[in-house]
Order: structure tokens, then sequence, then C-alpha cells
């Protein structure tokens, strides 16, 4: 009898995961739509958005035409039903934002860091204090805090490796949990901005993509059949430290000849200043690829760099045939914006004719708010994946000691 009650506990959750993660990722929609596109009964629909709609979950939102007949009543996933919170651990700053569960921004602050982990830990939580109470949001209605750091990152426990900032076995997870009751989530910040853009940007309904992340460090998350591909140790997507060049230019991670180290936004602009002449300025990259007339040493620095990332992108052509590569980050959406011509031949000189001629290459959409708006997917994901029921309670411990047989 319990396993009977655990099994219709475990569909309930089920459908009602289906229904959510349909509203929240499709927008409005009618019962109507929903039946259609969860394959569940109209009866198990209405019985089960009914239910959400009592916990505040789902409201209804406006009315829509229909052949003929009555209009039929839109739903949606309440926006203020709870909110999320997510942050960018970039190289010398921190972004943290609180969403509703419409993701409309209503926070945002910016700290400084010096890359120390405890500052880092630090900054993230003076981020998550000031941005709840500046939406003026209750600690208990925020569904958790998503962080998006550089590095391989132990999701389980928020442990985080990165050779490029000489962080080794950083607890970055339990640092924060010690200073706040909000449920934390700890990710891989190039995999943070992939959802992010599978979610809600460029790569909205693809099953088999690959989303880039070009900035000062270089990274990819790997769609396959809708799923982010982790590895066998969540270290999957370190694109940027595969070998475009044997025993080439020094990497920041201390090998030679990673495809950082040639579209890295560091590497690029120290290329640049070489080329022009100038001194090699955090500004010089971002000021030159916003410029209308580029010299032409500049447009031969650029060409060589769309060079080096059309093979990358053919490597990963060639390895996943995805049907859609969306190039983002903070430098790459501003060298894609101008020299995608320029990447896709060079992307279709190095890969194979066929698995390219089936992927479109194009640049991701969401900007400089990606990281941290993916982070903040972190918990909704949970939600979704749990129907927007809380955890289970834990089973009892059921003992199978022998039963004393009863004297007299």
């Amino acid at each position: 009898m319990e396993s009977r009650r655990a099994t219709v506990r475990d569909v309930r959750r089920a459908n009602r995961a289906s229904l959510l993660t349909d509203l929240f990722r499709g927008g409005m929609q009618s019962r109507q739509q929903l039946a259609a596109t969860t394959a569940l009964s109209q009866a198990s629909v209405s019985n089960l958005i009914g239910e959400m709609i009592e916990e505040g979950l789902v409201e209804e939102a406006g009315l829509v035409g229909s052949d003929g007949g009555r209009p039929r009543v839109l739903l949606r996933v309440r926006p203020g039903f709870r909110y999320v919170v997510g942050a960018d651990v970039a190289e010398t700053r921190v972004l943290v934002e609180l969403y509703d569960l419409s993701m409309s921004r209503l926070a945002a602050a910016t700290l400084e860091h010096d890359d120390d982990p405890a500052q880092v830990a630090a900054r993230l939580l003076e981020g998550l204090a000031t941005v709840v109470a500046e939406a003026g949001v209750a600690v208990k209605d925020v569904l958790g805090f998503g962080v998006g750091v550089p590095g391989v990152v132990e999701v389980d426990d928020g442990v985080v490796d990165s050779q490029s900032t000489g962080w080794d076995a950083v607890p970055l997870g339990a640092m924060l949990r010690a200073g706040t009751g909000v449920p934390v989530f700890v990710e891989n910040g190039a995999k943070t901005h992939g959802q992010a853009e599978m979610w809600f940007g460029a790569g909205r309904g693809a099953r088999h993509a690959v989303i880039i992340m070009i900035g000062t460090g270089v990274g990819a998350a790997v769609v396959m059949d809708g799923r982010s591909y982790r590895g066998a140790n969540s270290n999957a997507g370190e694109w940027g430290h595969t070998t475009l060049m044997y025993d080439g230019e020094q990497c920041r991670c201390g090998a030679r000849g990673c495809l950082e180290a040639y579209i890295g936004a560091d590497r690029i602009g120290a290329r640049l200043a070489a080329a022009l002449g100038v001194e090699h300025t955090p500004e010089l990259l971002p000021e030159t690829l916003a410029r209308d007339d580029l010299e032409p040493a500049a447009i031969e620095v650029f060409e060589q760099t769309a060079g080096y990332l059309g093979a990358g992108l053919a490597d990963l052509i060639n390895l996943f045939s995805p049907e859609r590569i969306a190039v983002g980050g903070e430098t790459g959406t501003a060298f894609a914006d101008r020299f995608l011509p320029e990447i896709r031949r060079a992307a279709a000189r190095h890969a194979l004719r066929r698995p390219y001629a089936s992927t479109s290459i194009d640049v991701c959409q969401l900007g400089r708010d990606a990281v941290a708006m993916g982070a903040a997917t972190l918990p909704i994901a949970r939600l979704l994946a749990d129907g927007g029921l809380p955890e289970p309670p834990a089973e009892p411990v059921l003992s199978f000691a022998p039963r004393q047989r009863a004297r007299g």
C-alpha cells in the first residue's frame, strides 16, 4: 500500500512538473493548449491547474478568442509567487540580480573584488542582502540564490576548481550557506550563460546546441537532445582549454596552445595593441570593436581572430553536430556582431561539409546579464522539476530485526 501511495504521489508530481514547465517555458496558455502539449487529459489538467491556482503558483491572466466558442482563459506562472537571485562572478566584480518568476529584473548590485575566495563569498552575500532589500522582498520568499563562477564546479556541494584564477577546491557553496538561509546553487558560468540562452535567447527551440561564452576566459555549454551535457565529473564544456596549436602560446591555465590563448579578450587585445603600436589597456578591444572606421592593422588582427574562432567552432561541429551554435559573452557578442561572416567562412573551411551545412552559427541575444540570469534559473529548474511541490518527506526507516516470539 505504501508503494502504491508513493507511485501515485510521484505521478502527480511528474504531471504537475510537466504542466508547470510548459507554462514557464512556453508562456501564457489555455487549459486546452496545455492538454495538447503535455498529452494529459482535460480532467487532469483542470484538477492540477486548480490546485496550483489555490496555492498561488499559477494565475489566470486574460482571455483569448476561440473558433466560434466561448473565450478561453489564459494561464501563467504567477510572477510574485516567489523570487530568485542570480550572480555572475567575473574577474574583478560580482553582478547580483533579483528576478520574479516572469524573469523581470527587480534589483541589481555590482561589487568589486580582488579574486580572494573569502572576499568573493562576502561580496556575494552582500549583494544578496542588497538586492533583497532594494526589491522589498521577504527573505522567506526567495526561492534560491544561483551563482555562476569560472572553473570546474562540483554542483552537489559547490566546490570550485579554477586553474586560471588559482582557486583550488574552494568550498564556495559551504561558504555561502554559512552566511544565509537562502538555498544556494553554484554552477560554472558558461553553463548558466548557456541555460539562459537556451531558455530565453538564441538557443530557444533547439534540441542540440552549443552556446559559446568569450570574455577573458572562454567556455561552452553543450546541449544534447535538450539536456546539458556535463560529462563524468561535471567539467565538460572547457572548450577554451582544447588545443588549437601544438606547443603554441602560453595559456592562463599553464598549458600551451589552448584556444583561450588565441581568442580570449586579453589575448586579442594584446595582439591589437602590438599591431596598432599603442598601450594594451582593457578598454582598447571594446572601443576598437565599436568604431565604424577600422585601421587595416586592426582588421588584420580581427580577421586572424575570426580564423582561430572558426577553427574552434569547426571542432565543435565535427564532434557534436549541433543544429545551432550561438557566440556570446561580452567580447564574443561584440566580435561576432562585427565579424560573423568571417567566422562562418572560417568554420566552413575547417568543418566537415555535411555537419557544417546542418549547423547555424549566430550571435547570443541576452547580453551581459546572461550569466546572472542563467544562475537565477537554477532554483527555478528545481521548482519546475518538483512541480512546485516541496521536497517529499524522508521515507521512514523500517526495522527488519526478527520479532521476539511471545512466551507463554
